[in-house]
């Protein structure tokens, strides 16, 4: 094993390293291990956690019949296992899913000395993540996440929560895990959908972090779209290093922590609208992120040569499902609601060049309408464009 900085790293029986990385946290730091076949080691990592009175598995029924297998080996749950099943699409992620995991928690005979294990995308790290926090004020928690998004973006950080009819993630706490375990072998059931949508999460910590990588993205997404071993390696392990690096500075969101919001005013707008059935995340971050590079431009921050390259790349990911026919107007109220608003005052994160971001305030809200209307209307010009080219 070698180590450098705060990342660590471990060969594993196939020679690929296993990345050991590091994050900082008012309530203990942590660790994830990254790499392939890192679920053949999470017995041994749990273990050494320490001892506890039981052990739950908080999934969806949905990732549990792709990976519960191979989760099951390698925690090597005894028969006697305690599942708790809820349904992870965004519309279940609400309070009613929270009681109703305490509630089979309780059944289930879980104590203070309990842990829970989080096996699944984004929404089952955040609802049970959340479960966990405020289950007897409090139980060990371990994220085994599922899906792209969660593996280099919402399982580390250490925020769990729910949402609101009036917006996205009102109500939730910071509880960090005590350690993260991200295999890639778990992407191999995931739909063509969900991992172009983890994608655009890779592509917001390009742009906001790592030019470098941005430029590779644009070079390789062939590559990425197929799934390359070799690419994924190299990707998931530096996204985490990413997201670990800004959280560990700004854990609970006081300032550096911002950026990671990238396009996501615009993107939780769309999904309250929508009432979260038509956007997967990150189609709506991806959404976002349009909308935030072409608002960086009509502010003079973003020059046009940086536009037309998120864009370009965003728009590899694939067709995303079509802006709402909602006014600027209604979306601008659904923006209100968004956690950074201070004050009344909308704040967003926008990239003045690729691999920097900042939050800005006072932006003029007639800008912001303009992007609003102008955004669908320029993406669908350009498709229409084209297909005339390749008519």
């Amino acid at each position: 094993m070698g180590c450098k900085r705060s990342v660590c790293y471990i060969e594993n029986a196939s020679s690929m390293k296993i990345k050991r990385i590091h994050v900082k946290s008012s309530g203990g730091s942590y660790s994830v291990f990254s790499g392939a076949g890192v679920m053949r080691r999470a017995a041994k990592e749990i273990a050494a956690l320490g001892r506890f009175s039981s052990v739950h598995v908080v999934s969806s029924p949905k990732a549990w019949r792709a990976v519960g297998k191979t989760v099951q080996r390698g925690l090597r749950l005894p028969k006697g296992r305690s599942l708790h099943f809820f349904d992870d699409a965004e519309s279940g992620k609400n309070l009613r899913s929270v009681e109703q995991i305490a509630r089979s928690l309780c059944r289930a005979g879980a104590d203070r000395r309990s842990m829970v294990v989080a096996v699944g995308g984004g929404v089952v790290g955040d609802v049970a993540g959340f479960a966990a926090a405020v289950f007897l004020r409090g139980v060990k928690l371990v994220h085994i996440p599922t899906t792209l998004v969660s593996q280099v973006d919402s399982s580390i950080g250490g925020k769990t929560g729910v949402n609101l009819p009036e917006g996205k993630n009102l109500v939730g706490s910071f509880y960090p895990p005590l350690l993260v375990l991200t295999d890639p072998e778990l992407l191999r059931t995931l739909s063509d959908r969900e991992f172009r949508g983890g994608l655009a999460e890779v592509i917001k910590h390009a742009i906001i972090a790592d030019a470098g990588m941005f430029a590779m993205l644009e070079r390789d997404m062939d590559k990425v779209l197929r799934r390359d071993r070799r690419t994924l390696g190299f990707l998931i392990p530096r996204n985490v290093e990413i997201k670990a690096r800004v959280v560990s500075r700004d854990e609970r969101e006081a300032g550096l922590r911002e950026i990671l919001n990238y396009g996501h005013t615009f993107a939780h707008a769309l999904e309250s609208v929508t009432k979260y059935r038509r956007y997967q995340h990150g189609e709506a971050v991806a959404w976002g992120m349009i909308a935030a590079a072409f608002l960086g431009h009509e502010l003079g921050l973003t020059r046009a040569a940086d536009v037309s390259r998120i864009v370009a790349l965003i728009r590899r990911l694939g067709p995303l499902p079509p802006w709402p026919r909602i006014s600027p107007a209604a979306l601008l109220h659904a923006m209100r609601s968004d956690k950074k608003t201070r004050a009344g005052i909308l704040r967003f994160v926008l990239s003045p060049r690729i691999g920097e971001a900042r939050s800005y305030d006072a932006v003029p809200l007639h800008i912001v309408e303009r992007v609003l209307h102008f955004t669908p209307q320029l993406i669908i010009a350009s498709n229409k464009l084209s297909r005339g080219q390749h008519g």
